[in-house]
C-alpha cells in the first residue's frame, strides 16, 4: 500500500525535525572564561576546548566596562574594529557560533591587546 500525498508530507515534516531536534540536542553553552567572565587574558580560553556550529558562548562582564564585537580575521589580528561589526553590550551576550573561525574582541581602548579576545574554529 503506497503512501497518501498527505501522509508523506507528515513523514517528511517529522524526519526533518527529529534532524533539528538532533541537531539542536548537540548544542553546548559555553562561559567565555570560566567563572571570571569576559575579562583580560582570555585569549587562551578556548584551549582544549571542542566547539560546534550551533554552540552559543555567553558572555559575562560589566556593561560600559567592556564589550563583545563580532569581528574578522583581520580584525582580530589588528585589534580594530571593521565597519559594520556586530558590537555587543549588555553584560550577558549569547552568541551562536557559525560554522568555521568565529573571532570576538572587547574594542575599549587597550584591552584586544592586554588579551580581551578569542578566536573559535567551530566544526
Amino acid at each position: 500500500m503506497g503512501l497518501g500525498r498527505g501522509s508523506a508530507v507528515v513523514l517528511l515534516l517529522s524526519l526533518c525535525f527529529l534532524v533539528l531536534h538532533s541537531q539542536m540536542a548537540r548544542a553546548a553553552t559555553y562561559t567565555v572564561g570560566g567563572s571570571g567572565g569576559w575579562t583580560f587574558n582570555t585569549a587562551g580560553w578556548p584551549n582544549g576546548k571542542r566547539f560546534r556550529a550551533g554552540d552559543t558562548l555567553v558572555f559575562n562582564y560589566s556593561p560600559g566596562a567592556h564589550n563583545v564585537v563580532v569581528v574578522n580575521k583581520v580584525g582580530y589580528g589588528n585589534c580594530k574594529t571593521p565597519r559594520g561589526a556586530r558590537v555587543y553590550r549588555s553584560g550577558k551576550d549569547q552568541i551562536r557560533l557559525v560554522k568555521g573561525q568565529n573571532y570576538f574582541i572587547c574594542n575599549y581602548v587597550g584591552h584586544c591587546q592586554s588579551g580581551m579576545k578569542i578566536a573559535i574554529n567551530a566544526a
